[in-house]
């Protein structure tokens, strides 16, 4: 089941992402500057190197004063001033593409995980037909087992997988690959195949150990999934957890398919609304960031860390139903997972200042459950 732990970690990837856009997207202002600075080799006019030279340095400092918010003086130079007006249209227009789309891919991306769910399960029902057809030991017990069929003729996997297409059918030669070299070479798979009628229990044991050590599991069907998903040493757990529940759900004849989120479109604003808020945050509580990491005697906060503690500052001015304890909590355990051993203490340290902070000065205003462990 998604949890809002997932939710932030999907966000704070795309945060990393677009903060290494914005680089990029600088980089592309430099060369546009340097582009309109070059000499024009089809002019018939002589091309003044050493002027054109000139211009780009005075074009390159005034935009770069500009970028870092320090206050300039416009250039007498009219081209110079069209240059960097020029620059900063294609920087801003380039990031401003590029959090559109990374809004929209976080939704997306968690979506695509009904999708991985779905072909995991359908994967088993795949090895399942491949089972039917061998000839020479019979593997029945796993082919016509109840909870096999039950996944095979569970009406919304089939609406889903008709809507989606099977991604199987386009890697049959894997698929067969797998089901000899992996699931048949599988011990506790031959154990079941080759005993006596097995109860709904042993279903049960059976394709759990096969999704969670075999397809799931270090092997040629794990990398299958993680080339295919650029995410997936997280999704997994979530993918993992999906199959244990549809089994555990098995009553003998039917599974029951499970949901990715409770509440989908409320998860969907949670996420809109933070990615969002944290690239617009108030330059005050940047600035609140780089007073406190001072005190810290860092000489230069990693990306990964400011992303967390723009994040969590987000969070705290923008969720009032979120109590303070939580938001930092979740972002500490962020920080143990994605950033440095050192940063847990850290993000520790600044994040309870800064909160204090914010709640004296009436920035930080919590109603309803926000409240809790907020007195």
């Amino acid at each position: 089941m998604l949890n809002r732990r997932t939710i932030r970690i999907k966000i704070m990837q795309s945060l990393f992402a677009f903060e290494q856009c914005k680089e990029a997207n600088h980089l592309l202002a430099h060369d546009l500057i340097d582009e309109r600075f070059q000499p024009d080799l089809n002019s018939m006019q002589p091309q003044d190197k050493e002027l054109l030279r000139k211009q780009k340095k005075v074009a390159l400092q005034l935009f770069e004063r500009s970028f870092k918010g320090k206050p300039v003086e416009e250039s007498p130079d009219s081209k110079i001033t069209e240059v960097v007006a020029a620059a900063f249209e294609l920087f801003n227009k380039q990031v401003k593409k590029d959090q559109n789309f990374l809004a929209k891919n976080i939704v997306l991306e968690i979506e695509k995980l009904t999708n991985l769910y779905h072909d995991v399960l359908s994967l088993l029902t795949e090895f399942a037909e491949l089972a039917a057809a061998e000839k020479k030991v019979d593997h029945s017990h796993f082919s016509q087992q109840a909870l096999i069929l039950a996944i095979r003729n569970n009406t919304e996997l089939k609406a889903s997988l008709l809507k989606t297409g099977n991604m199987w059918q386009k890697h049959k030669n894997s698929v067969r690959s797998w089901f000899k070299e992996v699931i048949k070479e599988d011990d506790a798979y031959q154990e079941f195949i080759a005993g006596k009628k097995p109860s709904a229990e042993d279903q049960k044991s059976i394709i759990k150990h096969l999704v969670r050590k075999r397809i799931l599991g270090a092997g040629p069907i794990n990398d299958f999934f993680e080339a295919e998903d650029i995410r997936w040493a997280e999704d997994r757990e979530i993918i993992k957890s999906l199959v244990d529940k549809t089994i555990k759900s098995f009553d003998g004849t039917q599974i029951v398919l499970q949901k990715l989120s409770l509440d989908w479109e409320d998860d969907k604003q949670f996420i809109n609304k933070l990615f969002i808020n944290t690239i617009a945050l108030d330059d005050k509580y940047k600035q609140l960031i780089a007073q406190n990491t001072r005190n810290w005697e860092v000489d230069r906060l990693p990306l990964t860390d400011r992303v967390i503690l723009e994040m969590a500052l987000a969070e705290m001015v923008s969720f009032p139903n979120i109590p303070v304890k939580v938001t930092i909590n979740e972002y500490i355990e962020l920080t143990k997972e994605y950033s440095t051993p050192k940063s847990r203490q850290f993000i520790n340290g600044i994040l309870d200042v800064m909160s204090k902070s914010m709640q004296d000065s009436g920035a930080i205003k919590k109603s309803g459950r926000g409240l809790i462990d907020n007195k």
